[in-house]
């Protein structure tokens, strides 16, 4: 099995994993606009205790439209955002793919908040949804 590996700006947070990514998404929602400082927000879901993380991370806590909370992690010496954690998914966590050392098997399987996607964004193939799953 390959090892992953990715990390901050900086490089002061590293991490790794082994195994492919439960899931591989796109998120449209404003929060994630603004977080990522660009028209969307590329994740890929893994299970907590399959990635192994060293360095510092700081927490903003957030919410998302629909009120649950939402853990953004990121480096505190360069601002990179890493990690998004959710509460209510504690066995889980969401790597912000553009941190990824190799992003070249990236290959989003779904889009969220497509309700609140850029006009010029165009993600072809990829099924969405207006909000989050269920």
């Amino acid at each position: 099995m390959t090892t992953k590996t990715g990390g901050c700006l900086c490089g002061a947070v590293r991490y790794s994993f082994e195994g492919e990514p439960l899931m591989q998404a796109v998120c449209h929602c404003k929060n994630c606009q603004r977080q990522a400082g660009s028209g969307w927000s590329m994740l890929i879901a893994l299970p907590l205790n399959a990635v192994t993380v060293t360095g510092e991370l700081r927490t903003y806590v957030d919410h998302s439209e629909t009120g649950n909370e939402v853990h953004r992690q990121f480096c505190p010496t360069c601002g990179s955002p890493v990690f998004t954690r959710v509460p209510a998914q504690p066995d889980m966590i969401f790597i912000k793919a553009g941190s990824l050392d190799d992003t070249s098997t990236f290959a989003p399987q779904i889009q969220f908040w497509t309700k609140s996607k850029q006009n010029w964004v165009v993600i072809p193939d990829v099924p969405g949804m207006p909000g989050n799953p269920g």
